[in-house]
This record gives C-alpha cells, structure tokens and sequence, in this order.
C-alpha cells in the first residue's frame, strides 16, 4: 500500500503518531509530494501542535498551488490552524 494512503487510514482511524512516523517516511522519498505535507499538517493538528501544523500546511500550499482540488482544502486547513 502506498505511503500516503496508509497514513490517512491511520488518521480516519485517530492514529496521528503512526500517521507522522509513516508520513515522514514518504516526504523523505518523495520531497516534492505535497499531499503528504497536507497529510502532516493534519496529523499534527490532531494532537494539537499548531506550529508543526501550520509549517506542513505552508509546505503543502508551496507544492500543489497549481493544483485547484488541493488549493481549497489547503485553505481551509489552514483555517483550522489558526
């Protein structure tokens, strides 16, 4: 199973920590994958790390600010950040 879609089923299942360590894993593979960086940044606000949150969000907007479907909900996450 690919990296990142095995860190989102740890996240629906409210498994942050497992969620980072994995996630973590597939930024270091792939740098430039910006969904994982999305990924991060919402593992990282459910455990209530604000900073971490908001630089994975950051992150995230710099990677898939061509993409519109990632745009709007990297918008709203970072709402949520604030």
């Amino acid at each position: 199973m690919e990296l990142s879609k095995q860190a989102q089923l740890l996240i629906e299942a409210n498994k942050p920590d497992e969620a980072i360590r994995i996630l973590e894993r597939a930024v270091n593979l792939h740098p430039s994958g910006g969904e994982n960086y999305y990924y991060l940044a919402r593992a990282w606000l459910m455990k209530g790390n604000l900073s971490q949150a908001s630089e994975y969000n950051t992150l995230a907007a710099m990677h898939l600010k061509d993409n519109p479907k990632w745009t709007q909900r990297i918008a709203l996450q970072k709402e949520r950040i604030k």
